[in-house]
């Protein structure tokens, strides 16, 4: 995990990366009734717009809070996979209504009512996402980036 602030900007890019990249694809898929090759390409137009946006917020708000949070379930000594499990979680809780909202307001005919119903279809989808894929992807990108400097922290 990062331990400086240019290991944390770097590691917050990534993941927003990885976790807007696949909201998006899964919400192109869902707005044209499934999954084909141009998907993927459709979803790059939104990137630019969303992962700005994701990362942002992360970085200055969400991971604050949600570190708070998670801390509210889980404690110090819990092993560190359960922690991070909990501040991963409690992060799709809190950036998935958010990005969803913006997405809404964005790309959609903005009403409560579709917000709700991209929420809900998003929720499920975020924390699969997160936990199963972006997460553990991120982490290994993020270890062999910083291989040496993470080295050198441990001894």
């Amino acid at each position: 995990m990062p331990q400086t602030k240019l290991q944390n900007v770097v590691y917050t890019i990534i993941m927003a990366l990885i976790m807007v990249y696949g909201m998006i694809v899964y919400n192109v898929a869902l707005s044209t009734g499934g999954v084909v090759n141009a998907t993927f390409g459709m979803a790059l137009h939104e990137l630019p717009i969303m992962m700005p946006i994701a990362a942002i917020l992360e970085f200055f708000v969400v991971e604050k809070l949600a570190t708070k949070l998670a801390f509210t379930v889980v404690r110090p000594t819990d092993r560190p996979q359960i922690i991070t499990y909990a501040i991963s979680t409690m992060i799709v809780c809190i950036m998935c209504p958010t990005m969803s909202l913006i997405a809404t307001l964005l790309f959609k005919t903005p009403s409560f009512g579709t917000w709700v119903q991209t929420w809900g279809m998003n929720m499920p989808m975020a924390l699969i996402w997160q936990l199963l894929f972006a997460g553990p992807l991120t982490r290994l990108i993020f270890r062999n980036i910083f291989r040496g400097q993470l080295n050198q922290n441990k001894q």
